[in-house]
């Protein structure tokens, strides 16, 4: 394994190397960023579970959201259920853009009919064909679909118990599919930012690289890099592996311009301790995690640097 520097120090690393060398690029929010191209973060999760301690980060967010994308599911409202409104902004956005109500419904009104009214919900709370839908049902050509999320384990289970086999080297999930990036966005999604990832197997550990086409250095990709190793470990845990390494690997990734500020003040602070990540050793289906099953121990974080979303 390549020798690295510790996870979160990574991390701040980049964010200083944007904040110097990063030009100026427009964007589809038209908020502004600084960005470079092709960048790379390593993490040994031997060395404990990289959740920014320089921060506080809102683990409940992510954890549910990983669960709504291994459900293969779309709509919000699952994730409004449980208090987590990190993709709120972009349907709400849509509904506003589109309704013909004479009335515009306010985001708290707006949440609580997405709650409360399954047909509201279904018309102005799904983002299209995005993360899950792809993930666990990806349409064939004709008739049928493939669960890729599936056949991944299934080919890693295959792969160490046949002596014979080898351990392939098409472990791949893609979330980006070419044939409905438009469809997405014409529900008022966002087309997959977290494009592909690949696992791999090798002396009992098992390793993933996610390629992220564009990524929100400040506020998304903490959540990106917690979100990754939790789908590590899990998959790790239903195939009777250890987790290995997360690999992750940057196009655009960038700085938006009112973050700037925030991004001074999160480097100010020297990182703590890394915090360990405990699952349920009773599940072995990766549909089976519950919210219950995840704890999180000895995280000591600095206080949360509020920020707002690029929409």
């Amino acid at each position: 394994m390549v020798k690295t520097l510790g996870a979160e120090q990574q991390y701040l690393n980049l964010l200083k190397d944007i904040s110097k060398n990063g030009k100026f690029k427009d964007d589809r929010t038209k908020t502004g960023t600084k960005s470079v191209f092709g960048r790379q973060l390593r993490f040994d999760l031997s060395k404990g579970f990289p959740l920014l301690t320089t921060k506080k980060v809102f683990l409940k967010a992510i954890i549910y959201e990983l669960l709504w994308f291994l459900k293969g599911e779309s709509n919000i409202k699952y994730l409004v259920d449980n208090g987590v409104h990190i993709w709120d902004e972009w349907p709400y956005k849509f509904y506003k853009n589109n309704t013909k109500d004479k009335k515009i419904l306010t985001m708290e009104e707006y949440l609580e009919k997405v709650k409360s009214d399954k047909s509201f919900a279904d018309k102005w709370a799904d983002l299209g064909p995005i993360y899950g839908v792809q993930w666990r049902h990806w349409k064939k050509q004709g008739k049928g679909e493939v669960d890729q999320i599936k056949n991944v384990i299934d080919n890693i289970k295959l792969s160490i118990n046949k002596p014979n086999h080898s351990e392939s080297r098409r472990l791949i999930v893609s979330a980006w599919n070419p044939a409905e990036t438009e469809q997405i966005a014409k529900a008022g999604g966002l087309p997959p930012c977290h494009t592909l990832f690949q696992f791999y197997v090798n002396n009992g550990k098992l390793s993933c690289q996610l390629y992220q086409r564009s990524a929100d250095l400040f506020l998304g990709v903490p959540f990106n890099i917690a979100s990754y190793v939790l789908l590590i470990m899990m998959v790790a845990q239903v195939t009777n592996l250890k987790p290995g390494e997360f690999v992750h690997t940057f196009g655009d990734v960038h700085i938006y311009s009112n973050h700037i500020k925030q991004v001074k003040e999160q480097l100010k602070r020297k990182p703590k301790k890394l915090p360990k990540m405990e699952l349920n050793k009773n599940i072995k289906d990766i549909s089976k995690f519950k919210f219950e099953d995840f704890k999180l121990l000895d995280y000591d974080p600095y206080p949360p640097i509020k920020a707002v979303v690029a929409v």
